[in-house]
């Protein structure tokens, strides 16, 4: 997947604690939101349409990650 460059206002204590989150966790506060973003979406009933390589996906999204990352300097 690819990623995009987006612009966000969170409240100070909701950037604080995802930052901490992020550092706990070793990974970038833009991978860390991501994924945030993402089990969010699916807890309150999103579901993506269906696609036959679960697999394939889950790597990509590794992959897409670990490219923020690295562009992060994290």
């Amino acid at each position: 997947m690819a990623t995009r460059k987006v612009t966000l206002s969170l409240d100070t204590a909701a950037i604080e604690y995802a930052e901490r989150a992020a550092k706990a966790h070793g990974i970038s506060l833009s991978a860390w939101l991501s994924r945030a973003a993402r089990r969010e979406a699916v807890r309150t009933g999103y579901r993506a349409p269906a696609r036959h390589d679960a697999e394939a996906l889950a790597a990509a999204d590794e992959a897409e990650l670990a490219a923020a990352d690295k562009d992060l300097g994290a």
